[in-house]
């Protein structure tokens, strides 16, 4: 039998979760079994899974797991260097150049494991069959118009936090805007036709941004685009590929702009194709705003797991797009499985 062990998730600041009791539900229905791991963070309580039949194991027991188990989780595992030998499903950030996810394929090429990447989990079209990309854009952009809000009181962002849902992260920007003597700033959203855009473009509206949108037309020159300096706001919501253009180059920094606040929600610093290559490393909960330039004032915003702010109503949309996938585990060889394990042996060490 298929069986399908969901981890607890081990970074700070994660609440979320790929599978809900419904969706566990109906895996079991489907005749995989399920087990979920307790959890001191979780933003969907553990009873709603014993409820639907579910197996509960000890919390962040999953290394004990049974060797046939298929290990789900979102964020990374603890870096502490132990081979892998099981399957694992989880956004792993080691195929675009990034400086940190050799050492993961290391981990798995030394335990025989496999990752099923969650990024590169596509129909036959190549197209994403799920994605956090709307509640990401949509927490981004909140953020960095906080990071704007702290600019016109001559502060920096302070630290950020989980919501009980959107419309209290709605209200306390309201206030934050509100307050601060300056006109409503403008936005503009790169990759405004994609889920991340869309989200990061509809918390804009919502707070009154005016909201320039591009997308690949028109950005198809390569750049420069001097328009992104006379906007308030930058959001960058095209993740880091070959032939990504450069949105934001150095000399910026110290050009004549009205640009202050810019969100990478895309956040791949760590990548050879950052489109935003004014910053090396991601920002995070704690310290959401880099300080990049002083004269005049440039702060990035680049938190790399946003969507655990409003972990309810991520997980909720992410897991209700995910479960036909994981509905197919029971054959691993073909489809968005067989296409992920194809990934991952071209970039795993031989």
């Amino acid at each position: 039998m298929t069986h399908l062990w969901v981890r607890a998730e081990q970074r700070p600041n994660e609440d979320r979760v790929g599978l809900t009791p419904e969706g566990a539900k109906a895996l079991l229905s489907g005749g995989i079994k399920v087990t979920v791991e307790e959890s001191s963070v979780r933003a969907i309580p553990l009873q709603g899974y014993i409820d639907a039949g579910c197996e509960i194991a000890p919390e962040n027991s999953w290394p004990t797991a049974p060797a046939d188990a298929i290990i789900f989780g979102l964020k990374e595992l603890p870096e502490d260097g132990t081979p892998l030998p099981h399957r694992h499903i989880m956004f792993g950030h080691a195929f675009k150049g990034q400086h940190s996810g050799k050492a993961l394929l290391d981990r798995f090429a030394a335990g025989g494991g496999t990752l099923y990447d969650l990024e590169y989990l596509v129909d036959e079209a190549g197209r994403r069959v799920a994605a956090f990309g709307y509640w990401a854009g949509y927490a981004g952009a909140a953020v960095t118009l906080k990071s704007w809000c702290a600019q016109q009181r001559g502060e920096i962002c302070g630290p950020v936090g989980v919501y009980p849902g959107k419309d209290a992260l709605l209200t306390e920007l309201g206030a934050e805007l509100k307050a601060v003597p300056a006109d409503v700033p403008t936005a503009i959203v790169i990759g405004a036709m994609g889920r991340v855009g869309t989200g990061a473009a509809d918390l804009c509206e919502a707070m009154g941004v005016t909201v320039t949108k591009w997308d690949m037309a028109e950005t198809a020159s390569g750049g420069p685009f001097p328009e992104i300096l006379q906007h308030d706001l930058f959001l960058n919501c095209i993740f880091a590929r070959p032939g990504t253009p450069v949105f934001v180059p150095a000399e910026a920094l110290t050009a004549a702009r009205k640009l202050t606040a810019i969100g990478d929600v895309a956040c791949d610093p760590d990548s050879d194709y950052n489109p935003v290559p004014i910053y090396a490393e991601a920002t995070s909960w704690e310290a959401p705003a880099l300080r990049v330039a002083n004269d005049p004032v440039m702060d990035v915003m680049a938190i790399d797991n946003l969507p655990s702010m409003l972990p309810v109503e991520s997980s909720e949309d992410y897991a209700a797009q995910l479960l036909p996938s994981l509905l197919t585990l029971t054959d691993l060889k073909t489809g968005v499985w067989g296409r992920a394990e194809t990934t991952f042996l071209d970039f795993v060490p031989a």
